[in-house]
């Protein structure tokens, strides 16, 4: 969908006003939310930037809810969202649901999945509700799109076409906000009483391009290199909770000026939007520290992508119809980049992955605290499964992985993730 000869590379535009009825802006008094499947709390702080005020979060896991506690000393926090048996009245209900049956690293379970089933917690929550709220937004990732030959969005579209809701989604990359992270996401936005369309598609700056120069640090996934790479350039590939080969795996980086490292966990929670440190609490809690924090950052959502759909949930913009690109459904197999569902009308919808072009900041620039070298052991297992593949790689690439093996050859070898 992003190839589509009307996308205006490096301009944004705002959607033309069609629709008579769009819904005013929330007044003056901060509007209210709930965070459920909360993690390190992504959502809630991009949406409190955009002014809205958070009134609970649901967290099971431990580590993300020492996190949550330190860093929202203020607000209601609740364990499992299966024994959470109503919602305060609010104007919007958030949640990242969990990812690990949805996405092609994790098991490919399914929307019904035991993790990612879950959403239908969210269902059950909403549909009980006397007075239920004015919006919905759930992220999760772009594969659940395809999953199941588009079978998983199937789901989630009918049971809130059943609930009332009118629905509208979009793939948003957040290098559109300028932090050098190539990070897909689906949001997916609802409500029973206003214009979802108002809320995603008011802009679209179109696809960036990144072709390499000499002075650009590429990211890839040193846990891959047998079918895959994880290539970024002037960025990191998608930060993961772990990876295919059963650890939590930090991207590694080849640097402009030579050599293979690994980023410092606190730039990597800076490339999610966070200060330096967020996850820090998680150290107190009696489990693994340092692999633990990056499983944390990986499985969070992205603050300045939560911050931009709050501005739009705070000053929506009219839906232009003429982006409509006809049945999302057409070919059967998966769901498109963005689409919608109005009074049982679904439509594709002609945008990009990229609402804005935010200053965008090249890794190397970007990257703040030490850097490690990429330890001998992960090297030459990286390198042990390239030569099995029959990928192709940039030019130069191995052969600086090979030049970086020679260097840490002899060297005390380290675990990939050692504190």
């Amino acid at each position: 969908m992003s190839g589509h000869p009307n996308k205006r590379s490096g301009s944004s535009r705002r959607a033309r006003n069609t629709r008579s009825s769009v819904a005013p802006p929330l007044d003056n008094r901060p509007p209210t939310s709930v965070g459920l499947f909360a993690g390190i709390g992504g959502i809630e702080l991009g949406l409190h930037s955009a002014g809205f005020e958070t009134v609970l979060l649901s967290e099971i896991d431990p580590a993300a809810r020492a996190v949550l506690e330190h860093r929202f000393p203020d607000i209601e926090l609740h364990g499992d969202i299966r024994t959470l048996q109503e919602l305060p009245q609010v104007e919007l209900v958030a949640g990242g649901f969990p990812c690990q049956d949805l996405s092609q690293a994790g098991r490919t379970a399914g929307i019904r999945g035991r993790n990612s089933g879950l959403v239908g917690e969210v269902f059950r929550l909403v549909e009980r509700a006397e007075t239920g709220p004015r919006w919905l937004l759930l992220e999760n990732v772009p594969f659940m799109l395809q999953l199941e030959r588009g079978r998983a969005m199937d789901y989630l579209t009918t049971q809130l076409e059943e609930l009332g809701f009118d629905w509208a989604y979009r793939v948003v990359d957040a290098r559109s906000f300028g932090v050098p992270q190539r990070r897909k996401r689906v949001v997916l936005v609802a409500s029973r009483s206003d214009d979802p369309r108002t809320v995603l598609f008011a802009d679209d700056a179109g696809e960036r391009l990144f072709p390499r120069r000499e002075d650009s640090a590429c990211g890839f996934y040193w846990t891959e290199g047998l079918r895959g790479l994880g290539w970024a350039i002037d960025a990191v590939p998608t930060l993961k909770g772990g990876s295919t080969i059963g650890i939590p795996s930090p991207p590694a980086i080849w640097l402009a000026r030579g050599g293979i490292v690994v980023p410092d966990i606190r730039d990597t929670e800076r490339l999610q939007g966070f200060e330096a440190d967020w996850t820090e609490p998680a150290m107190h809690t009696g489990r693994r520290g340092a692999a633990l924090r990056w499983k944390l950052v990986g499985n969070a959502v992205s603050v300045p992508v939560a911050a931009w759909v709050g501005r739009h949930f705070r000053e929506p913009q009219e839906y232009d119809a003429g982006l409509d690109d006809g049945p999302p459904r057409a070919h059967g197999r998966r769901w498109p980049v963005a689409a919608y569902g109005i009074g049982g009308n679904r439509q594709a919808v002609n945008v990009s992955e990229w609402p804005v072009h935010d200053r965008f900041t090249p890794l190397g620039e970007f990257l703040q605290y030490p850097t490690r070298d990429l330890s001998q052991r992960a090297t030459a297992g990286f390198l042990e499964r390239t030569r099995r593949s029959s990928l192709r790689f940039p030019h130069g690439f191995l052969d600086a992985v090979e030049a970086h093996l020679e260097q840490v050859s002899g060297e005390p070898d380290q675990l990939a993730l050692a504190g």
